[in-house]
């Protein structure tokens, strides 16, 4: 099975992707017809139909979708092949991928399946405590998981709880904690989901994508673009101020680069990976936060497309239901964003701020306006984010 139709099973049915990776593994061990008769012979008996067909439904579906990716993303086909080589990486999946399937949706019971010796099934949970409480019936789960259940904002915990016990973040956050002990991580551990308490996913209007955080002294606080008061302005968030005033001359360029006013006001500021070593830019690059971010993205797209919440027992609609603008500077967060229903969201690309390529795209990009120009079309006249307020006030 091609890498993409794989990680497209692996994350809607973990499960069966376990079982079909050992028969393919025997199969080619052996070598012989007489393996693919007796191994897989004996894994059919633990698989429903619907099971089957949910497997080859994600590879039919995956193998079209990698048919169609160069038409949406240019020049991006080269940098997508890297990434699929790198097997070890818990990364490697295309995270475009993520947006293709729905997530089952008791995928924390699938989960628990995998990895706690009882196998009892975890429902979903309603609360911040209901989740520790079923998180700590395991105790792997809440030796790794402790932070993100003491500081991830509560409606944000609630949508992602199912990615927290999957295999891979567990991996994920033994490598962090590791990385913790032995050397200087960025941000302190405390701002690391500083984005998901700052902007609540109901009032999402804007995502605006980064990479790396900041990795000098001081500097990342859990917002991309953004550092604390104090602290020198980075150059790449001097170009965004320069383009934002010349867009919207109302705006008062700040003398500090804190986004935090941003965060409040609705601009989801999200890096793709949430820490890194000091000194050290892309030190804890594929190593899954990319994956864990892309959930993010998921939903953001999911919980805020026209219809129910996730988990909502009624059918009214979430504040934020007719889309939300992603701003995606440089190759990168064009990557990011590749499987997002443009039918819904708005899409804004161009060069990276950074003063290597701000001049080749970015100034002059417009994108302030014309994220509220669609805003307005979705929301109406007060539906758009008030820039002007977000400039130079309280420093």
């Amino acid at each position: 099975m091609p890498p993409q139709a794989k990680s497209i099973a692996s994350y809607f049915k973990p499960t069966t992707t376990a079982v079909a990776n050992a028969a393919s593994t025997a199969s080619t061990a052996n070598g012989a017809t007489t393996s693919t008769t007796s191994t897989p012979e004996k894994r059919k008996s633990t698989l429903s139909e619907a099971a089957k067909r949910a497997i080859q439904e994600g590879a039919a579906e995956a193998a079209a979708v990698n048919r169609d990716n160069g038409d949406h993303e240019s020049g991006e086909p080269s940098a997508k092949k890297q990434k699929t080589n790198t097997n070890t990486s818990p990364s490697s999946t295309k995270v475009a991928d993520i947006f293709l399937k729905s997530p089952a949706k008791n995928a924390l019971s699938t989960s628990s399946t995998l990895s706690s010796p009882s196998k009892l099934p975890i429902m979903r949970s309603k609360t911040r405590e209901e989740l520790r409480q079923k998180i700590s019936e395991n105790p792997k789960w809440i030796n790794k998981l402790d932070l993100e259940l003491n500081t991830i904002g509560e409606d944000w915990l609630l949508a992602l709880q199912d990615e927290l016990t999957k295999p891979y973040f567990l991996n994920l956050k033994e490598f962090v904690t590791n990385e913790q002990k032995t050397k200087k991580v960025f941000p302190p551990a405390e701002d690391i989901y500083s984005w998901s308490r700052l902007c609540p996913l109901k009032d999402i209007r804007v995502v605006i994508i980064g990479q790396d955080p900041y990795h000098d002294d001081g500097q990342a606080h859990g917002l991309a673009f953004s550092v604390r008061k104090g602290v020198r302005i980075p150059p790449s968030l001097r170009n965004m101020y320069k383009e934002m005033h010349d867009e919207i001359p109302e705006f008062v360029i700040p003398k500090h680069g804190d986004l935090t006013e941003w965060a409040k006001h609705g601009v989801l500021l999200l890096n793709t990976s949430l820490t890194v070593r000091a000194h050290e830019a892309g030190s804890h690059a594929n190593k899954g936060w990319d994956t864990f971010t892309a959930a993010v993205l998921k939903v953001v797209t999911s919980r805020l497309s026209p219809g129910p919440s996730i988990g909502s027992s009624t059918n009214d609609k979430v504040p934020g239901g007719n889309g939300v603008v992603f701003m995606a500077w440089g190759a990168h967060a064009a990557k990011m964003c590749a499987g997002v229903d443009q039918r819904k969201h708005l899409i804004l690309k161009s060069a990276h701020p950074s003063p290597l390529s701000a001049s080749r795209g970015f100034l002059g990009n417009n994108h302030f306006k014309k994220a509220n120009e669609w805003l307005k079309v979705k929301y109406g006249p007060e539906g758009g984010i008030d820039w002007k307020a977000l400039g130079a006030g309280k420093d």
